[in-house]
């Protein structure tokens, strides 16, 4: 059973669309890219609400509620970033975290029954993250991003390789300046998706993005 869980979510997991309305230019213009992202294919979204002009109390609730629905008529995985009360407050699926917002185990113990993904940039972090209950890895930054004012310096896709060779097994996903050009490279390391930001929001076409981006990942699949 555990290793039917983990097949199900390494595919759950392969296009994941992480975006707030910080990345557009509104907060309708953001939903509207959201679902032509969830046409264009993405399996997973990844509420990510922080920084200058975000939303924030009521305001911010509703949209959870809103983008919950949307994912959950579609099937696709909905994750809140760093914020554990909305999480509980819309039942999202979930809640990702990075290295400095907060205590795993603390995190982990509020997050019981739902999945808790955590951001690695090397593999010690890694292993801790496994240690203390994380059902998955966002590796990374992979390449340049321009998205995070506070990102780390590029890992390349060797992260992902060596993460893999030292026995990290639970499903791994690149973050961090990912494109429709090099989507493919991740996925041969031995990641099981991509998360992307401005690949998507940044996009004329939102969903030709989308499309673009999953058949290159399934593509890659097929060949490993």
């Amino acid at each position: 059973m555990r290793a039917q869980v983990k097949t199900r979510l390494q595919q759950d997991l392969s296009l994941y669309f992480v975006a707030g309305t910080m990345n557009c230019s509104s907060p309708e213009d953001f939903y509207r890219i959201l679902l032509q992202a969830i046409e264009g294919g993405i399996t997973a979204f990844q509420f990510r609400e922080k920084g200058i002009n975000c939303l924030t109390g009521q305001k911010q609730l509703e949209m959870a509620k809103r983008i919950k629905k949307v994912c959950q008529e579609h099937n696709v995985l909905f994750i809140v970033n760093d914020d554990l009360e909305l999480m509980k407050a819309v039942d999202a699926d979930g809640l990702h975290v990075g290295q400095t917002d907060g205590k795993l185990d603390i995190i982990r113990r509020e997050t019981e029954g739902k999945l808790l993904g955590v951001s690695a940039h090397t593999l010690a972090e890694a292993e801790d993250a496994i240690v203390h209950g994380a059902d998955y890895i966002g590796a990374g930054p992979i390449y340049q991003t321009s998205t995070k004012s506070d990102a780390k310096i590029p890992v390349g896709v060797e992260l992902v390789t060596e993460l893999r060779s030292n026995h990290i097994n639970v499903p791994l996903v690149g973050i961090g300046g990912i494109t429709h050009e090099n989507a493919d490279k991740v996925i041969e390391a031995g990641a099981d998706g991509v998360a992307v930001i401005s690949a998507i929001s940044g996009a004329s076409n939102p969903k030709s993005a989308s499309i673009n981006l999953f058949h290159t990942i399934q593509n890659q699949k097929e060949k490993r």
